[in-house]
């Protein structure tokens, strides 16, 4: 079981109702459970925190985050990739650095960049990601690097993130922002919904697609890379998608199965496993 976070297992500091209990119940019958994020702000061992912190074991090499994949990305097809612009959360930043990369936060890229001149230095890429400090400097910032030739690379594309209050901007509402300021540059979006995310986190569990299931909220998102990866999707109404979205959903947005939440899922897999 694959299970995103944000909107599925939880919304903000708050457990979703349903969920820990899901999750322990999973793990009694030895089912191996996984969790692969679009939020790219903090590394698997914050994440590993952060679900114990709800009663929820979980490793790091549980977690495959959208920095983590981009990482592993870069790694494996971009090796000339050496020096990179951040913009995105400190989080994001001091994982790319740990794995070798040179790296420069946005805002620390150019002492002056509303002059509207080069950037101190020359960048291979500019990897972009949910950034709550956002601001013109790091935009201008990414933006300069990537006109003067940085290939430009977002962890992902979600225009918003759930939150036990509502929905905040997610990574995607900057990567737009840094596109338009660069001159309508189109990004390589390693996140869902694209498939590297879930091909990571199946390598890892060395299980293949047809063995896994994908628990998501985001159609846009998770539901459109279980399409693309071959897995088997159940779509949860607890964050993103709701009732009055389901009719609309056609094509790679059409989850295989719809349940409300994790006690409605329990029930179904339960069924299936009986």
């Amino acid at each position: 079981m694959i299970f995103d976070l944000d909107g599925v297992v939880y919304r903000g500091a708050e457990a979703i109702p349903g969920a820990v209990g899901l999750i322990g119940w999973l793990h009694e019958r030895d089912i191996l459970v996984r969790y692969a994020t679009n939020n790219s702000m903090s590394s698997p061992e914050a994440y590993v925190h952060r679900l114990a912190g709800l009663g929820i074991d979980a490793r790091a090499d549980e977690i495959v985050t959208s920095t983590s994949a981009t990482i592993g990305y870069l790694q494996r097809h971009e090796p000339g990739v050496r020096r990179v612009l951040a913009a995105g959360a400190p989080g994001m930043t001091a994982e790319l650095h740990r794995a070798g990369f040179e790296t420069t936060a946005a805002q620390d890229a150019v002492p002056d960049v509303y002059d509207g001149g080069p950037l101190d230095e020359r960048y291979d890429a500019v990897v972009a990601g949910l950034d709550q400090e956002s601001s013109y400097r790091r935009i201008a910032a990414a933006a300069t690097a990537i006109r003067e030739g940085a290939r430009f690379i977002a962890t992902n594309a979600d225009l918003r993130y759930p939150t036990r209050r509502g929905f905040l901007p997610g990574a995607g509402s900057i990567v737009a922002a840094i596109r338009a300021a660069a001159g309508d540059v189109e990004p390589l979006v390693i996140g869902k919904p694209g498939p590297a995310m879930f091909a990571e986190t199946l390598e890892g569990a060395g299980i293949g697609s047809e063995e896994a299931i994908v628990v998501g909220d985001n159609p846009d998102a998770d539901i459109v890379a279980a399409h693309r990866s071959g897995v088997f999707s159940i779509l949860v109404l607890t964050g993103v998608a709701d009732e009055e979205m389901l009719p609309l959903l056609a094509g790679e947005r059409r989850p295989d199965v719809v349940a409300g939440g994790p006690p409605e899922l329990r029930e179904l897999l339960g069924a299936w496993l009986s």
